[in-house]
């Protein structure tokens, strides 16, 4: 069957979008609700993350996949019946210094096939590269036509959808100096009248996991109950973390990776210990939080990898014990 012209409004029909509130959804997930609306469709988000999402992500994966792409899975699965077709985008890797893991790659396809026997429809587009913001643009704009707009209420539709991206990644980026604010307002405040000093912890972990409350599970409830205070790294504004990550390789394939690695080398001097929190068995992790481990020399780091078997109590003792040693060390009793 002959693919459709890119320019060609065959989905001029689609007017209620699904979008699963799991993977890129927490990087671009404003510019894609902006994109939509501006092209006056519906937008239909998936309930957040619970256990019977990730149950039925579950049993629609094969064992292979990170616990974060059967989550997804699950988000899909949520969305049948809810909306006239799911928006599954396709981000490949063409930059050698900013692409992302093969899922998102292939992720479309993914979807398609594994939801053929549920009459689910799937809109999507191909971003090549994105350090390409033309490129990304033109991907953008051909399928606002495809769904029926003119080349101009698309462009339209994604300036708003840039812009209200930027505005959501600016109020992350505050949100985190802030914490960072207090917690050395805090330092000093303990300095000043010889009380216990504030625990602050970098919390590294991809957008879908940071913010996703069920994949973190209790983990930053564990940390606040024991009056840490919790800084994320994909808070960090992209670019300059970007550029800071090749202090650190000049290599790494990986965007995301590299931006959380970066975020690290900025704020590695303002908290007292390090948190890599990742998705089993996602392959970027598993070379980059090794490779962390061995290059940020004289900060704790504690490496913890959730599935989507494993409880939270195992987890929690082992926060608790990190909790405990970076508090005996600020101490004096620890030190190497």
């Amino acid at each position: 069957m002959a693919l459709p012209h890119p320019l060609k409004p065959d989905l001029a029909w689609v007017q209620r979008i699904g979008i699963p509130r799991a993977l890129l959804y927490w990087r671009y997930g404003e510019l894609w609700e902006a994109f939509f609306r501006g092209l006056g469709r519906e937008v239909v988000l998936s309930p957040e993350t619970d256990k019977a999402i990730v149950e039925e992500g579950n049993a629609r994966s094969i064992d292979e996949c990170c616990l974060a792409s059967k989550a997804y899975m699950g988000h899909v699965d949520a969305l049948k019946g809810r909306c006239d077709a799911v928006f599954v985008p396709s981000y490949a890797s063409c930059h050698p210094h900013a692409g992302f893991c093969t899922k998102f790659q292939g992720l479309p396809d993914l979807v398609r096939n594994t939801f053929r026997d549920d009459g689910l429809d799937v809109v999507s587009l191909l971003v090549s590269d994105i350090r390409d913001k033309k490129g990304t643009e033109r991907a953008v704009v051909e399928l606002g036509m495809r769904l029926g707009a003119t080349a101009k209420q698309a462009k339209a539709a994604y300036a708003a959808g840039l812009h209200a991206q930027k505005a959501a990644d600016k109020r992350r980026a505050a949100a985190q100096a802030v914490a960072l604010q207090d917690l050395a307002r805090r330092r000093t405040a303990a300095q000043a009248s010889g009380g216990p000093a504030p625990l602050g912890i970098l919390f590294v972990a991809h957008p879908y996991i940071s913010h996703d409350s069920y994949l973190c599970g209790s983990m930053a409830e564990a940390f606040e109950r024991m009056g840490a205070t919790l800084v994320l790294a994909d808070e960090t504004p992209h670019d300059r973390a970007y550029k800071r990550s090749f202090d650190f390789s000049r290599t790494l394939p990986w965007v995301a990776n590299r931006e959380l690695i970066g975020s690290i080398l900025m704020l590695r001097g303002q908290v007292d210990g390090i948190v890599l929190v990742s998705a089993f068995p996602c392959g970027p992790d598993s070379m980059t939080d090794d490779a962390i481990m061995r290059y940020v020399q004289g900060l704790p780091i504690l490496n913890l990898t959730i599935d989507a078997q494993s409880g939270t109590a195992g987890v929690e003792t082992r926060i608790e014990s990190f909790v405990d040693i970076l508090r005996y060390q600020k101490l004096g009793g620890y030190v190497g």
